[in-house]
């Protein structure tokens, strides 16, 4: 067995682009944020460390992350990464790394607050809170 999940809360990059294909399905494509804080031990100044995540969306979920997904929105997906291979025009190989989502709930939209899937079932969640953590209390 093996399991492929990733959850993300993290702040829109710019705001969500769709794209419709021929059959009518769409996808919709994002950025988000995610910073890591840390005290570096040689000068012990904070430091900070932000990793860009591609996020797509399809089908419904897409259509209202597209409606919903705006730049500085903070948001939690829920999804797995996938990577994609191709050859562009001269073939050189390039790879690509996203996470397809299945469920999106916006934190900072006053919009929408409750989660999407992709199939649209809204179900119940917890509010996601954070605990405050001091630097002190990090053990490394």
């Amino acid at each position: 067995m093996s399991i492929n999940k990733v959850i993300l809360v993290g702040f829109v990059g710019k705001d969500a682009e769709f794209r419709s294909f021929p059959n009518g399905d769409g996808v919709c494509n994002f950025s988000v944020a995610t910073s890591d804080r840390y005290k570096d031990k040689a000068s012990g100044e904070m430091k900070e460390i932000t990793e860009w995540h591609r996020v797509s969306c399809f089908g419904k979920l897409a259509t209202i992350a597209h409606q919903l997904v705006k730049k500085g929105s903070q948001v939690y997906i829920e999804g797995k990464i996938s990577t994609r291979k191709w050859k562009d025009a001269s073939g050189v190989e390039k790879f690509s790394t996203e996470i397809k989502a299945d469920v999106m709930q916006m934190l900072s939209s006053k919009e929408y607050k409750e989660p999407l899937s992709s199939d649209i079932v809204v179900t119940q969640r917890p509010s996601l809170s954070l605990p405050d953590i001091e630097d002190d209390s990090i053990p490394f």
